[in-house]
């Protein structure tokens, strides 16, 4: 209806007049009439247009999509797996045909055992997953971290409903075991690099049992403390213990200052005796040779050897008197001895 035929060619007398004449009132004509609105008539072409650009609209986000450079596509065709795309641009069915996951592969994400941390603020402790029982009957706080990444995406997928889950429960089970067959003193101080290399061990052939398309990059024991209540007791445990080993350290350094100056010692005295043994054999060998000289010598003339003998013992014996060697059978002074010596001064009152 055009707005023109809101006009008609009436009278303003007979728009206000009623049915019988008069003017308008409860059974009359209302002093105006209401416009009429009039929809545009569709043609069965413009309903199939319609239906083309809503199946447009819906098709063509579902036909391309991106795979990002951390990323790996995972096609499934009426939920059944297809193929798996790199990163960039790609095209598949669209929806319902075909879907498209695209886990994250390079990213690196991670585990927390015994607390959580919040963002924006501090960490949250478990004690429900931190608190284990130790070989020796022992309770220990344990905090662990571990870090994973996707290395199987089609795994990951299907094999594994709640992957996070699944790696944090193996983990605590896995950190549990480990710290059951250990002593308290290993897994607060000598015992800790031995308990990471073995968790991440067991944590990874665990998932790989499970074919969970997850490897484990590192496992780090955050921290490894006893329980709030026996605290400070441990902590004189540990100051005994250190003033223990620094005893024994102590007690070996005096070990290795002494041990090394009695074997220099000994050493010593084993050459001096050594050196006495060949000082006394060689002195007994040439007193040895010299007798034998001597023998030779007393074997070709007996009374002048002799005499030299008892001269030169008497010269040995009495070495800072002057002697006089007189015979019995010739008075005098031996022929052989000096005659020089007897003119030597003589001090008054010494005996000759």
């Amino acid at each position: 209806m055009a707005w023109d035929d809101l006009h008609d060619h009436k009278t303003p007398d007979e728009r206000f007049k009623g049915p019988t004449g008069g003017g308008g009132g409860p059974g009359g004509r209302p002093p105006f009439d209401l416009p009429q609105i009039k929809f545009p008539q569709f043609k069965p072409s413009m309903f199939v247009l319609v239906i083309l650009i809503l199946l447009v609209v819906w098709i063509l986000p579902s036909v391309f999509y991106f795979v990002e450079p951390d990323e790996e596509g995972v096609v499934t065709r009426f939920g059944k797996y297809v193929h798996s795309t790199p990163p960039g641009i790609h095209f598949k069915f669209p929806s319902p045909v075909e879907h498209v996951e695209t886990p994250k592969v390079r990213k690196v994400q991670r585990a927390e055992i015994g607390f959580r941390v919040l963002e924006g603020g501090p960490s949250q402790r478990v004690p429900a997953e931190s608190l284990m029982l130790t070989g020796d009957q022992n309770i220990v706080d344990i905090n662990l971290v571990v870090q994973y990444r996707i290395s199987d995406a089609v795994a990951y997928l299907f094999n594994v409903r709640q992957p996070h889950r699944l790696m944090r429960n193996a983990a605590e089970t896995i950190i549990r075991g480990i710290v059951g067959s250990k002593k308290i003193d290993e897994a607060l101080t000598t015992g800790k690099a031995e308990i990471q290399v073995l968790a991440q061990e067991k944590i990874q052939a665990l998932m790989d049992r499970y074919q969970s398309g997850i490897q484990v990059i590192t496992v780090q024991l955050q921290d490894v403390h006893p329980p709030e209540q026996v605290a400070g007791a441990f902590k004189d445990v540990v100051s005994a213990r250190e003033d223990k080993e620094r005893m024994i350290n102590e007690a070996q350094g005096y070990r290795n200052a002494v041990i090394p100056e009695a074997r220099g010692q000994a050493a010593q005295i084993v050459r001096e005796a050594e050196a006495y043994r060949e000082q006394t054999v060689k002195r007994a060998q040439g007193d040895a040779n010299r007798f034998l000289a001597q023998w030779e010598e007393y074997k070709k003339a007996p009374e002048i050897t002799r005499k030299r003998i008892y001269l030169e013992t008497m010269e040995e014996i009495l070495p800072h008197l002057h002697k006089f060697v007189m015979s019995s059978k010739n008075p005098g002074v031996v022929p052989l001895l000096p005659l020089g010596s007897m003119q030597l001064p003589v001090e008054s009152g010494s005996k000759r």
